[in-house]
C-alpha cells in the first residue's frame, strides 16, 4: 500500500507589521522576513471563543525576485501570499527556540489596498 501525498500549501491575505528586514545569514543567504498580520474567522458554533482575533505570521522570502518584492512592502499594506509552513528552531543563551514560518512562493499587494 503506497503512502497518500503530503501537502503543505498556505495561502493567506492580511497586513504587514512593521519594516520588512533584509539580513545576511551566517551561511551567506540573503532573506528578507516580514510580519503578515490576519484575522481569524469566527468559531464554529459549539466551540470555545478565544479572545485572540488576529494571528501574527512570519513570511520569509528567499528567491531575489520575492526579496526585491517584500523589502519594499509598506507597513500596513494588505498583501497576499502562498507558501509553505516551516518549523524553525535557534539556539540561545534561553535555551532551544522554536517557532512556524511560512517560506514564500508568491507575494502581491491586494488590489483593493492599492
Amino acid at each position: 500500500m503506497s503512502e497518500p501525498q503530503h501537502h503543505n500549501q498556505v495561502a493567506l491575505t492580511g497586513r504587514v507589521s512593521g519594516t520588512p528586514e533584509a539580513r545576511t545569514l551566517p551561511s551567506g543567504d540573503e532573506i528578507v522576513t516580514f510580519r503578515l498580520v490576519v484575522r481569524r474567522t469566527r468559531p464554529r458554533r459549539g466551540t470555545a471563543r478565544s479572545a485572540q482575533t488576529v494571528d501574527t505570521i512570519e513570511c520569509v522570502a528567499w528567491s531575489s525576485r520575492l526579496r526585491r518584492t517584500c523589502v519594499r512592502l509598506p507597513d500596513g499594506a494588505v498583501v497576499s501570499v502562498t507558501g509553505e509552513l516551516r518549523r524553525r528552531f535557534q539556539r540561545g543563551s534561553g535555551g532551544a527556540q522554536s517557532w512556524y514560518a511560512v517560506e514564500l512562493t508568491t507575494c502581491s499587494r491586494s488590489p483593493a489596498a492599492q
